[in-house]
């Protein structure tokens, strides 16, 4: 079991929502915390309101040369990082039809690349230890594409493939993985995303109500120490992680039936 007390958790986009919520998660066991995200104000206004006590970096992920930099600080400030939690992301949810090729573009860089970027820089240094635990924050859309994420979809998809791939790989030196498959989280993220949501993509999303990022937090601490490979949130999540391909026949007729009934609307 990975040990939380005493380690150095060092979160990307830790300056808001599940990153910051998993950070104060995480001190609250008596972990040394870093951030890293891209607004230095946000920072500040994290550190604040974790009364001080993380180290923090400015750094955009998808820049592989301000984040090394960014670490390097940290790793010189904290020491060695025993726990990388990679919650930089960010969803512009829109129909296939209507979206350029840049917001395809913008979200593989920001959402997968990104999360490689961070892992490459501690899977040595883990593995010469023996050590260490990747958490990377996937989503509910990395195992179910749904109306409106045709370029969000992918890219959850594929951290989570990331993250099974490397599970295997980093399994003999000690390094452990931990895949989390958020639901609609209540973060300033979602309030942005919502903003452009297309009007199936809400009716779909508003079947289900949104959870506090708290309780992701705890699930991803609770996941850590018990090194498991899937974490989940809610107990719907859950079901369709593990029973997916048996609940699709019914989930696709679901939303179908919902995009039919707010096109009919013509909202």
């Amino acid at each position: 079991m990975t040990a939380v007390t005493g380690a150095h958790v060092l979160v990307t986009g830790g300056s808001e929502g599940i990153g910051l919520a998993t950070a104060a998660a995480f001190a609250a066991r008596g972990a040394r915390v870093s951030l890293v995200a891209r607004d230095p104000a946000k920072l500040a206004a994290a550190r604040d309101r974790l009364g001080g006590l993380p180290a923090v970096a400015s750094a955009d992920v998808t820049d592989r040369v301000a984040l090394a930099r960014a670490f390097g600080e940290l790793v010189t400030a904290q020491g060695p990082v025993d726990i990388l939690v990679t919650a930089a992301g960010a969803s512009e949810p829109g129909r296939f039809t209507e979206l350029d090729d840049d917001a395809f573009a913008r979200q593989l860089d920001l959402n997968v690349l990104g999360t490689v970027h961070a892992c490459r820089l501690v899977v040595a240094d883990m593995c010469a230890r023996r050590r260490g635990h990747l958490v990377l924050v996937s989503s509910v859309a990395g195992f179910l594409g749904i109306y409106g994420f045709s370029a969000y979809a992918p890219t959850k998809f594929a951290v989570r493939g990331f993250g099974e791939a490397l599970r295997a790989e980093l399994a003999p030196c000690g390094v452990r993985v931990s895949i989390v498959y958020p639901p609609d989280t209540d973060t300033p993220g979602l309030r942005r995303e919502n903003e452009r949501k297309p009007a199936e993509t809400k009716a779909i999303s508003a079947t289900i109500p949104p959870v506090p990022a708290e309780r992701v937090a705890a699930a991803i601490v609770r996941g850590v120490e018990r090194d498991r490979l899937a974490v989940t949130v809610d107990p719907l999540s859950w079901l369709l992680l593990r029973a997916g391909g048996l609940c699709d026949p019914v989930l696709r007729r679901i939303e179908d039936r919902t995009v039919r009934r707010v096109q009919r609307r013509g909202v």
